[in-house]
């Protein structure tokens, strides 16, 4: 990670832990953090993940059906997997604002003595809500006791961008670490901008065929942005 700038993750949809080196061992420099999307697993594999990316931090998740993902089973199991990720001293972790209260504190509990960083996540798969849904959500990531928020929301026009981001400076003037940005065509710059604005990390996909959300750019294409970016060449 370039100092100022964001984390850069990213998301894999590898169905076995196996696949995991071949896919990220070409831009295994171009990526701060891997995420692991458990519920995309043909089996939540959590130890054999770790041994195929022993070197890089690891970010571990496991989406429900209503929040997106694809995991169907019991919120106990589900809730199991990740704690295993906790007890073997993973970088991250993402827990949906949305679990039970209880489960989601169990696992923050477990977090704070161990060495893995939880996030709190909330995505909006249709629609920017407004100003003061956005905020009210920000303020019980805050509250949950996570060490970072995530809000991403589809964004239909520039203005649900600026709401997205405007959340950046809330969340700075509260020392809070946030990832904020929009997915959709629309979105799009925002995953960029983000990283420029106090935003903790932005993700991409590994390649073309990869991709884990609307809008996503894959690793070459936003290391090609973040060069014109930084190099400021005419």
């Amino acid at each position: 990670m370039k100092q100022g700038r964001g984390l850069i993750c990213a998301a894999t949809a590898a169905q076995h832990p196996s696949d995991l080196t071949t896919l990220i061992e070409p831009v295994r420099d171009k990526v701060d953090v891997v995420e692991i999307r458990l519920d995309l697993m043909a089996q939540p594999e959590v130890a054999n993940c770790i041994t195929c990316l022993p070197d890089i931090p690891l970010l571990f998740t496991n989406r429900p059906l209503w929040e997106g993902g694809k995991y169907s089973g019991t919120e106990k199991d589900r809730i199991t997997v990740l704690q295993d990720a906790i007890a073997a001293d993973v970088a991250y972790i993402d827990i949906e604002l949305d679990t039970d209260t209880k489960l989601r504190n169990e696992v923050i509990l477990a977090a704070k003595d161990r060495q893995t960083a939880v996030i709190v996540s909330n995505h909006n798969f249709t629609e920017t809500p407004t100003t003061q849904v956005l905020e009210d959500t920000l303020q019980h990531m805050m509250d949950s006791g996570a060490d970072i928020g995530k809000i991403v929301t589809t964004a239909q026009e520039p203005a649900d961008v600026i709401r997205v981001l405007s959340l950046l400076q809330l969340s700075q003037a509260n020392q809070f670490q946030l990832s904020a940005f929009c997915m959709g065509a629309v979105g799009r710059i925002s995953r960029l901008a983000t990283l420029y604005l106090g935003g903790c990390m932005s993700y991409v996909a590994v390649d073309d065929l990869s991709a884990t959300a609307p809008g996503q750019f894959t690793t070459e294409q936003f290391h090609s942005l973040i060069h014109l970016f930084e190099n400021n060449e005419h």
